[in-house]
């Protein structure tokens, strides 16, 4: 254990603050940018209590200060030798101290597996152990876990606030790439702009318009596209969620994907964390035995490299994004076109199973007598006006639906 007060820093970076804690040592911990300053601060505390430390804000000395030139050069994508850092491996175990000096010898560009991670380390065999040290890691990029990836060059994990997508976007400022390439618009700390549309939505408009006259006048009725997308740490807390949600009211389901995330530090969701959670924690929680077995899947999953991240997402067609996603247990078709329009930004999606797009069609183009809502060869046969702007005409539907 560490004895005595532990001094910290907060320091910024391009890419969010940064947060670093010191002993004469070397670092006792570098915590990764969160969504804000003072989430970063929350998050290098938080770590405190774990390792016996008492910190104190204090002015670094300057070999701190050379490293925090450093990350924040590394982090502007100037790749630097962070192996010279000293690092305070003292309250580490043993065998955590092994494989991060093993790992700080995988130079910047280069990535490499758990396995062959456990053999470099002298514990061949012990993959599932290096994934844990992985995990736990109180120094990422001093002790490079992001290029640390599972068989075949698939992502494997990340606990860094935005998961698999930082992963890779800090491989990208290494000039390193997963099997699935990079995406320099990924969404990464809280610093960088909210997810765009993936489309022109003044331009969806003015063809919905041309296209539906009686789309048109609810278009008018209605007035702007306000269609705003959700913010995501990756496709597995994006699906999390998503199961978590399913068949329940708004308030409930929020309720209930709170405690989940309360269970794991900074309520990040990560795919290794959550498999080795026990089903009591989770069923107390408020997950059901299906919505947990549900989860497990997905998280079995990820975890294996099955699921595709927001940038391999990116590089997919919406039905071949369908295929991969509904292969999880629990997941749907439905589940999938929420997730393509308000999460991906995606333009030409109808969901004709859709409660509320029926319903909001019935109210639009079905005589007021009609008391059946309308069949999906029939929702079908009228958006193909509306092609390749759908999810623009699907919101309108939507705002349809809560006509009183």
């Amino acid at each position: 254990m560490l004895r005595g007060p532990v001094p910290w820093t907060i320091f910024d970076t391009d890419l969010g603050p940064c947060a670093v804690a010191w002993t004469d040592a070397g670092v006792t911990t570098l915590q990764l940018p969160e969504h804000s300053s003072a989430a970063t601060r929350e998050r290098l505390l938080e770590k405190a209590p774990d390792s016996g430390q008492r910190l104190t804000k204090d002015a670094p000395p300057g070999w701190v200060t050379d490293a925090i030139a450093r990350v924040r050069a590394h982090l502007s994508g100037k790749p630097q030798d962070l192996s010279r850092v000293p690092i305070d491996l003292g309250n580490v175990t043993p065998f955590a101290a092994k494989v991060y000096r093993a790992l700080r010898a995988v130079p910047a560009g280069r990535t490499t597996s758990y396995g062959d991670l456990a053999l470099m380390a002298g514990s061949p065999g012990a993959s599932r152990a290096v994934g844990r040290a992985m995990a736990m890691n109180p120094f990422p990029l001093l002790v490079p876990c992001q290029r640390v990836v599972a068989a075949a060059g698939k992502p494997g994990g990340f606990s860094a606030y935005g998961g698999l997508v930082t992963k890779e976007r800090i491989l990208a400022l290494e000039g390193a790439s997963l099997a699935s390439g990079n995406d320099a618009q990924a969404p990464l700390f809280g610093a960088v702009p909210k997810p765009r549309l993936a489309y022109d939505a003044k331009k969806a408009v003015r063809h919905l318009r041309e296209a539906d006259a009686k789309l048109a006048r609810h278009i008018e009725k209605t007035g702007d596209f306000r269609l705003q997308l959700k913010e995501s740490e990756g496709t597995f807390a994006s699906l999390a969620e998503a199961i978590v949600y399913q068949q329940l009211h708004g308030k409930a389901a929020a309720t209930i994907f709170g405690r989940v995330r309360a269970l794991y530090p900074g309520g990040r969701l990560d795919p290794q964390r959550v498999l080795a959670t026990k089903d009591e924690p989770l069923r107390t929680a408020g997950l059901s035995r299906n919505k947990l077995a549900s989860l497990r899947d997905l998280a079995e999953r990820a975890n294996k490299g099955e699921i595709p991240t927001l940038p391999e997402l990116d590089k997919m067609t919406d039905e071949a994004i369908v295929e991969r996603l509904t292969k999880v247990r629990g997941i749907g078709r439905w589940t999938v076109e929420m997730l393509l329009i308000f999460r991906l930004g995606r333009p030409d999606v109808l969901p004709v199973a859709d409660y509320g797009v029926r319903t909001g069609f019935a109210r639009l183009f079905l005589p007021k007598s009609t008391e059946e809502l309308p069949a999906a060869n029939v929702l079908e046969a009228r958006g193909e006006r509306w092609r390749p702007f759908r999810s623009v005409a699907s919101w309108y539907l939507w705002r349809a639906s809560e006509l009183d």
